[in-house]
């Protein structure tokens, strides 16, 4: 029953979620301080979310959204006046308004949405080590190749240019035909100076890579890399874009899953500009089958998640975390998740029981319920709720109804994505993949001994390359130098790559893309060892 004398509807500074006794507000103003949505398999997680996204959207914030079973696509197509849905509505004192919001789909796999690429040097030693599931020791090596490839300048754009980095690294020299010393020695130097690098980890490395490229992850990595401005946009109207990520595919892979949408939020902490208290959040990031992102990880993964989740609501980013069970989530994570819908739990075993507790605990209490018991008698589309009230403090714990969500529930046809797509803000953006020299190229070129670019190609870095060459003789062919110039051609080229290396840094942004922002050596490494380019 709707609360009497009460006006239920969105205000400017306010989202209404749902009601019981009293009205469940979500404040604009306290919504980047994060959000838990748990429940039982089947209990309206999806629909509350997509509640939560239509509100936020009305009000000018766009969303982000993962798409695990397609369900939430709906919300890029008016809703239906269907009779539970209209009964719903008036049970909350709702006059029912079909709606529709301004949508883009993205999909790693490019297959139903827009492709979404990363490089492999913004991804980082850190999140790429998580999602091959990498040792200490595998870690460690893959942080050497990451710092070699930062100090000469060797843009890591996609798979190709880390399993050539990689070969690079092993110590083993080989010698030319003419025997001539190894072409990448300077390299392997540097690889093993930060300590010992041996041919069957590096392997290790490899084969894993090869298991990440069999399911898919290839497409990940490349070019055009994602702006992820392209996240943060209003439609004409002013109300927020909704991007949701296809994830039904995706989640074949859960590493990869998590991986991505952690790298996103890495991306987004360091990107970001501080803004302190705002009206509202600048972007707010929902984030479904949230216990992916904990399992199995490492104490250090886990302290650098907690640390951005921490200091990202000072980016105007707001974080919801979506999941079976409060268990799923850390306390140290918990703690910082202030907005709370809680969907029925069921206590079959000790365990569930043991959730039941720990979700009942972390609400404020209500003399009025029995928040434990209340939990495992919710029905469907029913929640326990407390959102952040006035000066930040949680409000008592309500058992509500949730609103009806105003557009479609339920997914899109093929069809009427197809035009989603073909009419999407970014079209043409990201579609076509750019295969730029990076890492890959440099490397062939220095061991097939023309590491300089050919005369007249053009390239910012192919002119730095011709003039560096002219000045110290490392463009002479082989078979036409002697011993000793020999020897003097391979210390020139060490001169040569801290030269070029070092005007690339100045040069980066001219390149254009991820691979001008990746050269030289101006960079340094995130909180969640992705780039933080000063």
């Amino acid at each position: 029953m709707a609360p009497s004398g009460k006006s239920l509807a969105d205000t400017d500074d306010k989202i209404l979620v749902g009601a019981g006794e009293q009205p469940a507000w979500l404040t604009l103003a306290l919504a980047n301080r994060h959000g838990l949505v748990t429940g039982a398999t089947g209990t309206g997680k999806t629909v509350s979310l997509q509640v939560m996204a239509e509100g936020f959207a009305r009000a000018g914030v766009p969303v982000f959204a993962s798409d695990i079973k397609g369900d939430l696509s709906g919300i890029s197509q008016t809703g239906e006046a269907k009779d539970f849905i209209v009964k719903r509505a008036q049970e909350l004192g709702l006059t029912y308004q079909p709606d529709q919001f301004s949508t883009v789909f993205w999909d790693v796999f490019g297959e139903q949405g827009h492709p979404v690429r990363a490089t492999v040097t913004e991804m980082g030693p850190l999140l790429l080590a998580r999602m091959l599931d990498l040792n200490d020791v595998q870690e460690g090596v893959l942080n050497v190749a990451f710092r070699v490839a930062d100090e000469n300048g060797l843009a890591l754009i996609d798979m190709k240019d880390l399993r050539a980095l990689l070969d690079a690294i092993i110590p083993e020299a080989k010698k030319g035909a003419d025997g001539e010393a190894d072409p990448l020695a300077p390299i392997r130097k540097a690889a093993q100076s930060f300590g010992n690098v041996t041919r069957a980890t590096v392997g290790t490395i490899q084969r894993q890579l090869l298991v990440l490229e069999n399911q898919g992850g290839t497409k990940f990595f490349g070019e055009p890399a994602l702006t992820l401005t392209d996240f943060m946009k209003t439609d004409r109207d002013g109300r927020g874009m909704i991007n949701i990520l296809v994830a039904d595919k995706l989640l074949q892979n859960p590493r990869l899953y998590a991986t991505f949408l952690l790298w996103m939020l890495s991306e987004l902490f360091e990107e970001l500009p501080e803004v302190g208290d705002v009206t509202k959040p600048k972007l707010v990031f929902f984030f479904d089958e949230a216990h992916l992102l904990f399992n199995d990880a490492p104490k250090a993964l886990l302290d650098k998640i907690e640390q951005v989740v921490r200091l990202i609501r000072s980016k105007g980013v707001g974080v919801y975390f979506v999941t079976q069970n409060p268990l799923d989530v850390p306390d140290r994570v918990l703690g910082q998740l202030g907005n709370r819908v809680q969907h029925a739990l069921r206590a079959f075993t000790p365990r569930d029981q043991k959730a039941v507790a720990a979700a009942a605990d972390t609400f404020r209490p209500n003399p009025k319920l029995d928040t434990a018991k209340v939990i495992t008698e919710l029905g469907k589309g029913e929640a326990l709720v407390s959102f952040l009230e006035g000066n930040g403090t949680p409000a008592m714990v309500e058992r509500v109804l949730i609103r009806p969500p105003s557009a479609r529930i339920g997914p899109v046809t093929p069809e009427e994505r197809k035009a989603i797509i073909a009419a999407s803000p970014v079209k043409g953006k990201y579609d076509t993949e750019i295969d730029a020299e990076s890492a890959y190229e440099i490397l062939q070129k220095r061991i097939a001994g023309t590491a300089t670019a050919e005369p007249g190609s053009g390239s910012v870095l192919g002119k730095i390359g011709d003039i560096a060459a002219t000045i110290f003789g490392t463009n002479v062919k082989r078979g036409q130098l002697s011993t000793t110039q020999v020897i003097a051609r391979n210390v020139a080229r060490q001169v040569t790559d801290k030269v070029v290396g070092g005007i690339a840094a100045d040069l980066g942004k001219q390149v254009g893309g991820s691979l001008g922002g990746s050269i030289g050596r101006s960079l340094v490494r995130g909180a969640l060892g992705g780039l933080l380019r000063r």
